[in-house]
């Protein structure tokens, strides 16, 4: 008898982890994405991931953040599950609820439920854009009891233990309504994220666009010419993605002048004097 419980615990297990690998099919990443490390972020966030350590990445827009999450998940064999969070998304779109459907009601399980269920990393976008009642709901999993009360299922969801959660924002536009608490915050570590140097961000540009490294180079300079008039007129700088936009419009054949105001200025600003700044800065370098 024993012998058959033990078949029978070990047919469950593999049941329950196939079971697993089919939910998360989706979300796992095929291909390694590029990305050009900076610093020690990559062994920090590994060394996070051992002790199963809840992340938050601070950073400014287009710089590279959820890139390097994708990068890591590929890089830990983990599935990501991302979600851009929003002012109207509710602690049930986070957490799951009940549909309706022909058979009847079923339960389906939130994003941040299938990742925890599952063992995936769960990826918060620019979670200070979530209502406040809605972060709240992830404090049971950043700690030690690594839980989610499912109250609407009347179900307490124990995390796989494989499940990490990662959080990033952009300081540059916090205010006081949007904003971590810090009962939030501490319950996190941290990795700050800043534009790369301009050797290393020329070769990120040229190597996602495919420019060359002269053309990059000078891209590189027109965003660190934008990024000395935050706070004197624009609210953000060129990011490391919008550079990557203007030297995919180049490397299609259009011109550099031309991809610049595209890409580069008029995404960036709507104040004309600003605009007439920006497109001196471009006609500079080009």
């Amino acid at each position: 008898m024993a012998e058959d419980t033990t078949s029978s615990s070990r047919v469950h297990a593999l049941r329950q982890q196939a079971g697993s690998h089919e939910a998360l099919v989706a979300w796992r990443i095929a291909r390694e994405p590029y990305y050009r490390s900076v610093a020690d972020e990559v062994a920090l966030f590994e060394a996070a991931y051992a002790a199963r350590m809840p992340v938050m990445l601070k950073g400014p827009t287009g710089c590279g953040k959820t890139r390097f999450v994708e990068y890591m998940a590929y890089r830990l064999g983990r599935p990501l599950v991302t979600v851009a969070c929003n002012e109207d998304m509710s602690a049930g779109d986070l957490v799951g609820r009940y549909l309706l459907d022909a058979q009847g009601t079923r339960w389906q399980d939130g994003p941040l439920a299938l990742a925890a269920r599952h063992g995936a990393i769960c990826y918060l976008d620019e979670v200070v854009e979530a209502r406040q009642d809605t972060t709240v709901a992830i404090h049971p999993l950043t700690d030690t009891r690594r839980m989610l009360p499912l109250e609407k299922k009347g179900e307490v969801l124990h995390a796989h233990e494989d499940f990490q959660l990662v959080i990033s924002y952009n300081p540059g536009y916090q205010n006081l309504m949007k904003d971590l608490k810090q009962s939030t915050r501490q319950r996190f570590a941290g990795l700050d994220f800043e534009y790369p140097q301009a050797d290393i961000e020329a070769e990120i540009v040229a190597h996602e666009s495919g420019v060359g490294p002269d053309i990059a180079t000078r891209l590189v300079q027109i965003g660190a010419r934008s990024r000395n008039l935050k706070g004197h007129g624009l609210d953000e700088g060129l990011s490391t993605r919008m550079l990557i936009y203007a030297g995919s419009l180049i490397t299609r054949g259009v011109g550099a002048i031309e991809a610049c105001r595209m890409a580069l200025v008029r995404p960036l600003t709507d104040d004309p004097d600003m605009r007439d700044a920006l497109d001196a800065a471009v006609s500079t370098y080009f």
